[in-house]
């Protein structure tokens, strides 16, 4: 299999090289530094390719009460949350100057002073009280999240009542769903929203391209960038072509494989650890998954190194629970199944899955074990991952039926037509371990793809729901994570580092942790 996937990669950098070498690299320097160009050289354009920019998802406009829209809406500057996370995952004030909390339910927040939507209006108590309102009554997991029972503003003060106690509230604030947005400008058919960043949206086409104008009355600094396009390049090696060529001027995104054409003088590359999982669901209603050995052995069969060293390039770190290790409550002090391919034809066979007819897949009381592996294509490495995992899981005695699409989101609404559902999350984008399992593992979360139960995980979240202490927050945490691997609910496969490469001549395009603030007021190109 490495071997394989090795020729795979190793093909694909010599194509690469190939094309570079036939590129226009040189004359686009030229022709973006020609004193003689003096119209362009006034204008500064940046164009910035990213393969997740696109519906499939979830973000099909940058309309943060509509689905993942905020992430665009953050990413690309023009919008901004009340809080904000630093490059150490810290709280602090963003649109807010400060916050106090009254009691566990009541917390007031002084706004910033001088700051206007693009639309013109000044963000005043008034205009952060109709957006959360909106917020709250458009967005289903934003609603789950912060539990608003009322809003009162007066001046440039909010006072928010929640329903029960929100001990993670401002983190919440933080989550790209909270950025502030203009609600009397309205939306646009096109999904376009008047927001307070450094970018001002004037165009937007699904699964294309976002147009930005700098915001000439941003509050905090001086956008330094007079128009940037963001295009949707989806496939990995076109958006590799586009940066080599000159046509964009920085990707999000790019294959693992493509990182050593980049890692030259003429390039920059950015890049951090984050909590974004490569990770698997497992379905509770399927007669395949609903088995606890079939799971067990699925979770004995994924080699996490091999995927890290070969699929990613090293670019990632081998998970064994929700969180990475840098976090207080991260994965080294949980225990989950190793990668024991022997180990799990036992447990199978101990089940009384066996391979009775010798053609190499197993079977009981005659259904044979056939995986329906689900994932999508704009993630790069998923379908590498869903390859690998074709290979080791049929030595053990699967039949994986990989369903690599990017309709996975209609197709996951359907239990009946899948067994694991493979993809890439964020888990602790707020800095609190809250977030992914609100998200993702209890009865009223909004993606419990897998209809996935534990009255024990609903206990210990009822009692994080009521915790304002950070401590017992994280120990309670690490119990949630050891609860969901010894049910081998999901399987994660391993933790990502987050890179963005531009051409050399880009500077303030910095990776953050949070996978959240990509285009800012301090991009620039000189």
């Amino acid at each position: 299999m490495k071997k394989r996937v090795f020729s795979r990669l190793l093909a694909l950098g010599l194509a690469l090289t190939v094309l570079a070498g036939c590129g226009n690299n040189q004359e686009t320097t030229q022709q973006k530094t020609d004193p003689s160009q003096e119209a362009s050289a006034e204008k500064k354009t940046f164009v910035f390719g990213d393969t997740t920019f696109n519906a499939e998802n979830g973000i099909a406009d940058i309309n943060p009460h509509n689905n993942s829209g905020g992430w665009a809406c953050i990413r690309y500057g023009v919008g901004e949350t009340l809080f904000r996370l630093t490059d150490s995952m810290e709280l602090e004030p963003w649109l807010a100057k400060s916050y106090e909390r009254v009691d566990e339910n009541t917390w007031v927040l002084t706004l910033q002073d001088g700051v206007t939507f693009t639309s013109g209006r000044a963000m005043d108590g008034e205009a952060v009280k109709e957006c959360l309102e909106a917020l709250a009554d458009t967005h289903v997991r934003a609603a789950g999240d912060l539990h608003i029972q009322e809003i009162t503003a007066s001046g440039q003060t909010v006072t928010i009542k929640t329903e029960v106690p929100v001990p993670a509230l401002l983190n919440y604030l933080t989550d790209p769903y909270g950025c502030i947005i203009d609600m009397e400008a309205g939306v646009s058919p096109e999904g376009i929203v008047s927001g307070t960043g450094p970018y001002e949206a004037v165009s937007l086409v699904t699964d294309t391209s976002l147009s930005l104008v700098k915001n000439e009355n941003y509050w905090n600094g001086d956008p330094r960038i007079d128009e940037i396009t963001v295009r949707t390049i989806s496939d990995g090696d076109t958006l590799t072509m586009a940066l080599q060529s000159g046509e964009i001027d920085a990707a999000y995104g790019m294959p693992y494989a493509s990182y050593p054409l980049f890692e030259n003088d003429a390039y920059t590359i950015s890049g951090c650890a984050t909590s974004r999982v490569f990770f698997g669901t497992m379905n509770f209603e399927s007669e395949i998954t609903s088995d606890p050995a079939v799971r067990r052995a699925i979770a004995m069969g994924i080699d996490k190194d091999s995927f890290v060293e070969v699929l990613l390039g090293g670019n990632g770190y081998p998970a064994t629970g929700v969180f990475p290790d840098n976090f207080s409550f991260g994965g080294d002090s949980v225990t989950a199944e190793t990668y024991d391919p022997e180990g799990a034809k036992q447990v199978l066979e101990a089940a009384g899955w066996v391979d009775a007819d010798g053609d190499g897949v197993r079977e009981k009381d005659g259904k044979k074990l056939v995986l329906r592996w689900l994932t999508y294509p704009s993630r790069q490495e998923l379908p590498l991952l869903a390859e690998a995992a074709q290979d080791i899981l049929g030595k053990i005695g699967f039949r994986v039926e990989v369903n690599s699409t990017a309709d996975h989101g209609r197709i996951c609404a359907d239990p009946d037509a899948w067994d694991i559902y493979v993809s890439a999350m964020v888990t602790a984008p707020t800095g609190d371990p809250e977030y992914f399992f609100t998200y993702h593992c209890l009865d009223a979360s909004s993606s419990n793809d897998g209809h996935y139960h534990s009255d024990r995980l609903e206990e210990l979240a009822a009692q994080m729901a009521r915790t304002f202490d950070t401590e017992e927050r994280s120990r309670l945490a690490i119990q949630m994570q050891q609860t969901i691997l010894d049910d081998n609910a999901y399987v994660f496969c391993s933790h990502l580092r987050m890179s963005m490469i531009s051409r050399a001549n880009v500077t303030g395009l910095t990776a953050h942790p949070s996978d959240y603030y990509e285009i800012t007021a301090d991009l620039d190109i000189v």
